[in-house]
């Protein structure tokens, strides 16, 4: 009976450590997606968003567009799904995938060379995706409510809201982006209907 508690406590120990792994690997990964959809994003109107930002925006970038959320789930699991037909289709059909592959599926590389193809064609699918998501969001800035920034010395600054981090906001006036410092001087920042 201890033996009995002792293999199900070990395999409940490496059932944890294995879910915090992925856990932690999924997060990395929805991290460098919020970078890579943020810098797509700002590149649009010629901001390197790495100059302003600090790690804070970064990590929590994936969770203030829950866009970014919602693509990497998708493309995730289109890939997982494009991956297993794949081998389904090897495994059920091996001539068809033998003359379909140019028989190269019988050569001992072919495992890792599959597994390099469909990691070269995730990043590529995915920088695409971030890109097209970059230029989508700029060309609907102008349908953007416009915001109102007024200053301790009654200035006021309007336009489109193009994004923020902890220490600048980034406004579009007049086709132009202006990047303003987050300080005391500024005193509310309104939307305009």
């Amino acid at each position: 009976m201890e033996l009995k508690e002792g293999l199900i406590k070990d395999s409940y120990e490496l059932i944890i450590k294995e879910l915090q792994s992925i856990v932690t690997i999924f997060y990395l990964f929805l991290v460098g997606m919020g970078m890579l959809f943020k810098h797509q994003k700002f590149s649009e109107f010629g901001i390197n968003i790495f100059q302003y930002a600090d790690i804070f925006d970064f990590l929590i970038a994936p969770f203030q567009d829950y866009v970014i959320i919602l693509f990497t789930m998708a493309s995730l699991t289109f890939i997982y799904l494009l991956f297993k037909l794949d081998s389904y289709w090897e495994r059920k059909c091996p001539r068809m995938y033998y003359l379909f592959s140019l028989g190269l599926s019988r050569k001992s590389w072919h495992r890792a060379y599959k597994l390099l193809t469909f990691t070269i064609a995730l990043i590529a699918y995915l920088y695409f995706a971030a890109d097209f998501y970059g230029r989508l969001f700029r060309s609907s800035i102008n349908g953007k409510e416009k915001y109102t920034i007024h200053y301790t010395d009654d200035k006021t600054i309007s336009g489109k809201l193009i994004g923020k981090t902890n220490n600048v906001i980034f406004i579009w006036v007049d086709k132009k982006v202006k990047i303003l410092p987050i300080t005391d001087s500024i005193r509310e920042m309104e939307i305009e209907d």
